[in-house]
């Protein structure tokens, strides 16, 4: 993969799931990983520094940004990883606060970062910004969990990567999502009476793993992806083709 040796690249969510394993990735291909997230993690590949802030407040991520952009102006790419999924209960009976909850976490979280490392990003002329989205927001329904607010959340961050692609690229900021399928990590633990459906819905039979989504993001940071900007990086095991 190259052109990341050196790089700085800021990972929401970074402390775990999906995204502790793109930061463990992005390190080992020489890139310079800071992980935001809420959460203090129990450890962190060496290479990883670790900032925690609420992803929900746009004054602490704002400030998050203008202190790592203090300590070293050099361009800083973006991926945002923060997401949950709690929502499987009947549309007509979610609670508001339940669907401020998830669209907060995923989707809030993701425009208020992008806006606060794209203003540095726009300011240098360069950089990427990956956000990590799903099959779920425009590709299928999920089954048989009910996840109507989670699946609006994600795609919203297809619509929104589009729109910044469109803002930002002129200016030599390229903006992409990844989308993936069901996912081995432990989020996805706590439904383990699912899985073998859910696996007989994907054509290769199986999850992907948090490192196979680590590659794509990598790719999308990467110089190998210069012409890639609004790009949804669909990489579901084949659920959406049946």
């Amino acid at each position: 993969m190259s052109g990341l040796t050196g790089r700085r690249i800021a990972i929401t969510g970074g402390a775990g799931g999906i995204g502790l394993a793109i930061a463990t990735h992005l390190v080992s291909q020489g890139a310079r990983v800071i992980a935001l997230d809420a959460r203090r993690p129990e450890t962190l590949p060496d290479g990883v520094e670790f900032r925690q802030l609420d992803l929900l407040d746009a004054a602490q991520i704002e400030a998050a940004a203008r202190e790592i952009y203090a300590h070293e102006d050099t361009p800083v790419s973006l991926v945002t990883s923060a997401g949950i999924v709690e929502d499987d209960v009947a549309a007509e009976d979610i609670p508001v606060d339940l669907y401020d909850r998830v669209m907060g976490v995923n989707l809030r979280s993701v425009f208020l970062s992008c806006q606060a490392f794209g203003r540095e990003l726009l300011r240098h002329g360069t950089g990427a910004i990956v956000n990590i989205a799903s099959m779920s927001g425009n590709h299928i329904v999920n089954t048989p969990q009910r996840q109507s607010v989670y699946n609006t959340s994600k795609a919203g961050v297809v619509g929104l990567t589009k729109s910044l692609a469109v803002e930002w690229g002129p200016r030599g900021v390229k903006v992409n999502a990844v989308s993936p399928g069901y996912v081995d990590t432990p989020l996805n633990h706590l439904k383990a009476h699912m899985h073998e459906r859910w696996k007989s819905e994907t054509v290769l039979g199986r999850f992907a793993t948090p490192l196979e989504v680590a590659h794509a993001v990598a790719f999308l940071l990467g110089d190998d992806s210069d012409y890639f900007t609004g790009a949804e990086l669909l990489m579901d095991g084949g659920s959406s083709l049946i």
